[in-house]
């Protein structure tokens, strides 16, 4: 996605950084450089702002549950490999995985 403008920072990393932004996980230099790309682009902002809503939705509806640490070490083990490139984009399912009934 980009809006076809030029920016200091590409449409394309801004939206690949977009979770690290979103949760502080970044110099807060990179978060200077990601608040001013969002006043230029309006494709981003938009996109920033949805899955910021989607964010504070899913920590309003299931923040309370405890998460086992080994699923949360699978799912954070996974999300690296992923982002590293390791995992082609077909291996990712498109729709949620459900568990299985025990």
């Amino acid at each position: 996605m980009s809006c076809g403008q030029p920016h200091e920072v590409d449409c394309s990393e801004i939206l690949d950084h977009l979770y690290e932004f979103l949760d502080r996980e970044m110099p807060d230099a990179d978060c200077t450089k990601f608040e001013h790309h969002f006043e230029e682009c309006s494709p981003c902002l938009e996109k920033y702002g949805l899955e910021k809503a989607v964010k504070k939705l899913v920590k309003r509806c299931c923040g309370r549950d405890d998460v086992p640490s080994d699923l949360r070490s699978k799912v954070m083990q996974r999300i690296e490999l992923i982002r590293s490139g390791q995992v082609p984009d077909s291996d990712v399912p498109a729709t949620p995985v459900t568990p299985q009934e025990s």
